[in-house]
């Protein structure tokens, strides 16, 4: 596959000339989900989900169809009927000839006192995982992960814990919008093994629009 990083945590996915984009959300580019195949979405905020590049992207194309979760879906099903799909974890399905599984259930605590909301990961191709906002560990090994590496839910350890824990062959920065210029050599400095060696994973970020064979 080859992956193209777009803004934020959304990226796209091509194989044999068909592309799954997931995540296109907010903050990603207006373009971001058209000329997709297939769509996937994590979860509902919008920097995750935004329904009018999703209605965008499914009315320029008829063939084009959404796996995501309820509250997604219910969103958007009315408008395409038949082409917008409920899933969950334990799911498997075949989107625009790739194979993907569906893991974990919630997203990750932002604060107590903030409900938690339903969120799902999809491992893509047996190799590639995107977790969208949550640490989950998929229960078969990674080969590439998209780590959210900034988040109102998250901290440094617990980015650096997640790494350790799936032991991917290579990581790929998502989720890092807000990052600031100086902020990235200091991600990168305490991901990289050869940086402070915290991480035992080849770590890398893709600017929005590079990409890289996986």
């Amino acid at each position: 596959m080859e992956l193209t990083k777009k803004g934020h945590s959304c990226v796209r996915l091509t194989r044999e000339g068909r592309t799954l984009v997931i995540d296109p959300g907010a903050f990603s580019e207006e373009d971001a989900a058209l000329g997709a195949d297939a769509l996937l979405v994590t979860h509902e905020h919008p920097d995750h989900f935004d329904e009018g590049r999703l209605r965008a992207a499914l009315e320029s194309s008829p063939a084009t169809e959404l796996w995501t979760l309820r509250s997604v879906a219910e969103q958007l099903s009315a408008a395409f009927p038949g082409r917008v799909h409920t899933v969950g974890h334990g799911d498997t399905f075949e989107a625009a000839g790739f194979e993907v599984e569906v893991h974990g259930e919630l997203h990750a605590v932002i604060h107590p006192d903030i409900p938690r909301i339903t969120n799902v990961g999809f491992l893509v191709g047996g190799a590639l995982f995107h977790p969208g906002d949550a640490l989950t560990v998929p229960e078969r090994p990674v080969h590439t992960l998209l780590l959210p590496v900034q988040a109102p839910w998250n901290k440094l350890s617990e980015v650096v814990d997640y790494v350790r824990e799936v032991r991917p062959e290579r990581a790929f920065a998502v989720h890092d919008a807000l990052l600031t210029d100086l902020a990235l050599p200091v991600y990168a400095r305490n991901l990289s093994p050869q940086g402070a060696g915290i991480a035992p994973t080849e770590y890398a970020r893709l600017a929005p629009g590079e990409s890289a064979a996986v």
